[in-house]
């Protein structure tokens, strides 16, 4: 058995023991790994990859998507408006929606044939300045905002909890803040903490380092 297969082994384990028989999707974060570790992870039965740059993951995924048709894309970094056509033909769902001007953007260039079809909406939820996303207390309005007046296809939050902190505040704020918004999707939760999130309802978790070891810097 292989070294990623023995951590996906352990994470499945984790995750049957913290989720009361709810779903829970893993999103294989990829970011840096290159096209052989993807396809490993193909064989293990994974079927869901996250990536943070729209070339990045064009470059890995082109000749994988002709022979893996089931592979679902989740862009879970930031997405520059020139970028957004790009990623509409490549990515499922976009985790990353974080502001008005991009959400007008994606409205203008989606059409029936895009291949992404869900939206979450990225979350500030420790209202960090050196990060991205909408502010808690108007969450609910943007995300009405979204889905009513441009018909985007929202889904769910996402966030990325302040490092160094205790995650379990910011995943139980973004619980309740599903609820407000009336979602049932929560994007919450990676290699250090998912186990803290999927006990705070969590729905989809994005595992990089836990299922793949360290990356490389690029």
């Amino acid at each position: 058995m292989s070294k990623i297969a023995k951590k996906f082994e352990k994470i499945c384990e984790k995750i049957k023991g913290s989720a009361n028989n709810r779903p829970i999707e893993l999103i294989a974060v990829t970011k840096f790994f290159t096209e052989e570790v993807v396809s490993e992870a193909i064989s293990l039965g994974i079927l869901n990859f996250g990536e943070n740059r729209v070339q990045e993951c064009e470059n890995k995924f082109k000749n994988l998507l002709k022979t893996n048709t089931d592979i679902k894309l989740h862009l879970i970094g930031p997405l520059q408006t020139n970028k957004a056509e790009k990623a509409l033909g490549l990515f499922d769902a976009i985790h990353s929606l974080d502001r008005e001007k991009l959400a007008i953007h994606l409205k203008k260039l989606i059409i029936p044939s895009s291949r992404t079809k869900s939206f979450f909406v990225q979350v500030n939820i420790g209202m960090e300045k050196q990060k991205t996303g909408v502010v808690p207390s108007q969450t609910k309005e943007f995300v009405n905002w979204c889905a009513n007046d441009l018909n985007l296809n929202i889904v769910g939050l996402m966030c990325i909890p302040p490092i160094h902190q205790n995650s379990k505040n910011f995943f139980l704020e973004m619980k309740k803040l599903s609820e407000i918004c009336k979602l049932k999707k929560l994007s919450m939760g990676m290699s250090t903490d998912y186990v803290e999130a999927i006990n705070c309802g969590a729905t989809h978790i994005r595992l990089g380092t836990a299922l793949f070891g360290e990356r490389s810097k690029k």
